[in-house]
């Protein structure tokens, strides 16, 4: 079987995954320069004797908020890598997606019989908290999906017609 990364909608999804990451990692950065920026620019303020209320919050909350697009951004950026380099030598694995709970699914890959008592499917934990993100794999409930492990109890999840990937980690029962 082909490595995933050479599926053109993988290529596509693994692209759009790595803009968004970019896309907080630039808007986190543009935050704490503009923080910082506009600290620098309240010390005159305050050395004259004037006082602009809300500008220290507004300070504080741009650094904060700009550290935390910068986190968000650097961590789904190395994500993206990881899981461009794990598709590069994994197959997808195609097979049926089960909800079992608003963030817990099994993937059941084909030829998973479940008569048979000892068959397991693969259980697992999405690891985006985001609203959007879970209904739209909800929605995928006893849908055909591609799956492949990328490794430290990872896995990838498209199906067709989605923009973009998913990731999940392996749980326990």
């Amino acid at each position: 079987m082909p490595p995933a990364a050479d599926d053109p909608a993988t290529r596509t999804a693994l692209a759009a995954h790595q803009a968004g990451a970019l896309r907080w990692l630039g808007g986190g950065a543009i935050a704490v320069v503009l923080g910082v920026l506009l600290g620098a620019a309240a010390g005159p303020l305050v050395d004259d004797g004037r006082t602009v209320p809300g500008l220290g919050l507004a300070v504080i909350v741009l650094v904060l908020v700009g550290l935390v697009g910068v986190g968000a951004g650097t961590g789904a950026l190395l994500r993206t890598i990881r899981w461009r380099r794990a598709l590069a030598v994994t197959p997808w694995q195609i097979g049926r997606l089960r909800i079992a709970g608003p963030a817990v699914i099994a993937f059941e890959p084909e030829g998973y019989d479940e008569l048979d008592p000892t068959a397991e499917p693969v259980r697992l934990r999405l690891l985006s908290t985001a609203v959007w993100r879970t209904r739209a794999v909800q929605g995928l409930d006893g849908g055909e999906v591609r799956a492949a492990p990328v490794g430290g109890g990872q896995w990838v999840l498209g199906a067709d017609g989605l923009p973009t990937l998913y990731g999940a980690r392996t749980t326990r029962r």
